[in-house]
């Protein structure tokens, strides 16, 4: 079916609206037309190279317009494209290249050395850069000598679009089998939620490597024929340039994006009344963060977003109407979703019960890369269980609790360590704050908080402490706290806590 393949949706706009901007890098645009025929002569290339069906193409690039070019491209083939996250170390790289098998891979001068221990795993001419072409590297822009574009591949729904390595808490990273039906009801959902049209203009300002910058906006706005406006890497001067002065309408932010915005000297000159739609997804955002982000953004729909690589990202989003009244939940799932609360028996428990969040649809992934048990495991009763805790409440909102392992367990009591950051956020001095659980003889576990203060900020630890003890109950106020530069993240910008529980152990 060339019908699900998504080069076809380049395709179609290609055809309708040949003129309209498609991407915006910098003074540069590219039309619909443009990318269609660079992605169309960048397929032969690849084809002439050898690829084909169910190859693996790896991309290790920062935010470019080849970086898409390259997705389209790959899916004209019916390969499967793979997007690496360029902040992983070198080793890493080359397990995620070794395990996927990957064919080729495009990169950048600037992150080529950092690919250089995948170099044996991968043919001698498999190796190709964006921008210049160091020694033992072919240049992209050759692949679009090659001729004119091939046919579209005729590619089945539940073939492999796109494989996705999880950043993961724990172990190796694991391959998620994104298929081609997993991105068109994706899409589909997404431009029914927001209303998405071809007079929307995106941001894509978080990295395209992560589903939140490549699906919860680029996508989806390309799907409905928009424009996206894309930047190399996340800065905040950008980005409230992008919102203020070049119409952008939409975007997806991280927590911590968000916070170096509402953290930035110009924001209070700013007029940021056009932006109509922000989505917030990687981690359980403060409610604090999203009153200020709301006083920021007076006409935009803050959607608080919950959802997972294995999804394509956005499972629920916060109605527009339920903002305030249901502030801090996530709020209910998109078309085509079902969401429910089980317990650790597999069974559903009632609304307002805490247990793991499962999730069954046509955008949930095919399952782990040569990881058959990892799929079982991960699809008991047949819905996919995704390890985060969660509470449906008597309306059917979600809420986000706790990851499952990052729950503390302090004397019998459950402690939600949101719940506890949440306190911290409060305080005028903390910038950003994490709390984990740290052994403790008497009670099992008891909290303990890392804090990032505000520039020029001072508070001290009993200072926090008190604040928390004021709002808290007893056992759930930090035992300790540990002030540090800035909180250790995976490459999806989740805060990883397993690191903060590692430094209390040593």
């Amino acid at each position: 079916m060339g019908a699900f393949n998504l080069a076809a949706v380049l395709a179609h706009h290609a055809d309708r609206f040949p003129d309209r901007a498609c991407l915006v890098w910098g003074d540069a645009t590219l039309t619909y037309a443009d990318l269609a025929a660079r992605a169309g002569r960048t397929a032969t290339g690849l084809a002439r190279l050898g690829l084909g069906r169910g190859d693996v193409v790896a991309v290790l690039l920062y935010n470019c317009p080849e970086f898409l070019e390259a997705m389209f491209a790959v899916a004209r083939l019916g390969a499967v494209f793979m997007p690496i996250n360029w902040r992983l170390a070198g080793e890493e790289i080359a397990y995620v290249v070794g395990h996927a098998g990957a064919r080729l891979v495009i990169t950048e001068p600037e992150l080529a050395a950092r690919a250089a221990p995948a170099r044996p795993l991968v043919p001698a001419a498999g190796w190709v850069t964006v921008g210049g072409a160091p020694a033992g590297f072919a240049p992209f822009e050759a692949l679009r000598d090659a001729g004119p574009a091939p046919p579209l591949a005729d590619v089945a729904p539940d073939d492999v679009h796109r494989l996705m390595y999880t950043s993961g808490t724990t172990g190796r990273p694991k391959g998620v089998m994104i298929t081609y039906a997993n991105l068109y009801w994706k899409n589909l959902a997404h431009v029914i939620e927001f209303s998405v049209t071809g007079a929307d203009r995106g941001l894509a300002c978080g990295p395209l490597y992560h589903v939140g910058a490549l699906d919860l906006t680029t996508t989806t706005v390309l799907h409905a024929g928009g424009t996206v406006e894309v930047h190399r890497t996340f800065e905040a001067a950008a980005v409230l340039d992008a919102f203020e002065r070049h119409g952008v309408t939409s975007a997806w932010l991280a927590p911590s994006m968000v916070n170096q915005l509402l953290a930035h000297p110009t924001l209070e000159r700013r007029d940021l009344s056009r932006v109509r739609l922000l989505i917030d997804g990687g981690e359980k955002m403060p409610v604090p963060l999203i009153e200020r982000l709301l006083g920021a953004f007076p006409n935009a729909w803050f959607a608080d977003a919950y959802g997972l690589t294995e999804t394509v990202s956005g499972d629920t989003f916060l109605d527009k109407r339920a903002t305030l009244a249901k502030l801090g939940s996530v709020g209910k799932p998109c078309l085509h979703l079902d969401v429910a609360i089980w317990d650790d028996a597999d069974r559903p428990v009632a609304p307002g019960a805490l247990g793991e969040i499962v999730l069954r649809g046509p955008k949930v992934f095919k399952g782990y890369w040569r990881d058959p048990e990892a799929t079982a495991a991960a699809f008991r009763g047949g819905w996919f269980h995704t390890g985060d805790i969660g509470v449906l409440d008597a309306d059917g909102f979600l809420y986000i609790v706790d990851r499952k392992k990052d729950m503390i367990v302090s004397g019998g009591e459950n402690i939600a360590s949101p719940e506890v950051e949440r306190v911290l956020y409060e305080h005028p001095a903390v910038l950003e704050a994490a709390v984990v659980g740290c052994p403790d003889a008497r009670w099992g576990e008891v909290p303990v908080a890392f804090v990032v203060l505000r520039e020029g900020a001072r508070a001290a630890a009993t200072e926090l402490e008190a604040h928390c003890r004021a709002r808290l109950a007893r056992f759930k106020v930090p035992r300790a706290v540990h002030f540090v530069e800035a909180l250790p993240r995976n490459p999806s910008g989740k805060v990883l806590k397993r690191v903060l529980r590692g430094r209390l152990e040593a």
